[in-house]
């Protein structure tokens, strides 16, 4: 998210927003279009939005899963990059190391879209702000705290905040802050947009007047090994009904799923009136669709409804 304006990141936001209104009129706009995924990490939302989308746009999807190869190890990244470009139309990748993603851009001619890796997740951030804007009718001026490690999701929303206006607080335990690059890279944007990028160890004073508390897992996928001395160190940043009375009282709880009630979150924060984490599940898909037709979708352009119907009775 960072390499792109806030201009062009809005505008797919508009557009998940429209293919959400009115679905039928992108059926056939990636038709004939293929979209790999290749995963080496598992998944539910991301893979099911991606394979989804582009079927409900008229295309095709070819899954990879961790048990298929990995990237790097029984064939070198950039070989897979230049035998899957002359496969398909697009790749999307959910790996460890970013630099997979990266390498794999780089010697491909066709897109590559970054389901997740360490560093980043955009596609579900992007759809998180999204869902923030459904919410609350803007974004410039808000505030979001985000409570736990300052991981992948964390740096994918301090991106997103600096790039749409959003004040975000991150409060995590000291070993455990979002890395310096993101911030400094973020920093620029966020100057330009009026945001502020607050970096605590203090959970209270993050969430403080938040228009959004957020959380995530305190152990993401390839961390299993530290997740008993994870949940000792991130005890006291549990996202709790205690935590939440400090939010404003029209805040909303986000997660970006899976979660685990009763460590990051409690179950009635979970459950509560006040989550959106289904809304945030849901909009993967329309988030989803925005991308690729934002960059497969030239073929097929969408039609109105009237149009569409005419057609459909021919």
């Amino acid at each position: 998210m960072h390499d792109f304006t806030t201009r062009e990141l809005m505008d797919i936001i508009k557009l998940a927003m429209e293919i959400k209104r009115n679905p039928g009129a992108y059926k056939d706009a990636c038709k004939g279009k293929v979209l790999a995924l290749i995963f080496e990490k598992p998944s539910l939302r991301t893979k099911a939005a991606f394979e989804i989308g582009i079927f409900q746009m008229g295309g095709a999807s070819v899954y990879f899963g961790p048990s298929d190869f990995t990237l790097g190890k029984r064939e070198a990244v950039q070989d897979v990059a230049k035998n899957m470009e002359r496969l398909v139309d697009m790749v999307a990748i959910r790996t460890f190391a970013h630099a997979n993603v990266t390498t794999f851009a780089q010697n491909s001619s066709k897109p590559v879209i970054n389901a997740l890796t360490d560093l980043l997740h955009p596609c579900q951030a992007l759809g998180d702000y999204m869902t923030i804007l459904e919410q609350k009718k803007t974004l410039k001026g808000l505030k979001l705290a985000f409570v736990g490690d300052g991981f992948n999701m964390a740096h994918s929303l301090i991106y997103g905040a600096s790039k749409f206006g959003v004040d975000i607080s991150v409060a995590t335990p000291r070993s455990y802050q979002p890395k310096n690059e993101v911030v400094k890279n973020a920093y620029q944007d966020a100057v330009a947009n009026g945001s502020n990028i607050e970096l605590t160890d203090d959970p209270v004073s993050a969430v403080n007047n938040a228009d959004i508390v957020y959380t995530d897992v305190w152990a993401s996928m390839g961390q299993e090994t530290e997740a008993l001395k994870r949940k000792a160190i991130f005890q006291p940043y549990q996202v709790s009904t205690r935590l939440m009375a400090f939010a404003k009282k029209e805040a909303i709880f986000m997660h970006c799923l899976p979660a685990h009630r009763g460590e990051e979150v409690a179950a009635d924060v979970m459950d509560s009136a006040r989550s959106v984490v289904f809304e945030q599940a849901e909009n993967r898909l329309h988030i989803q669709k925005a991308i690729i037709f934002t960059l497969l979708g030239q073929s097929g352009k969408p039609v109105s409804g009237d149009k569409q119907e005419k057609k459909g009775k021919k």
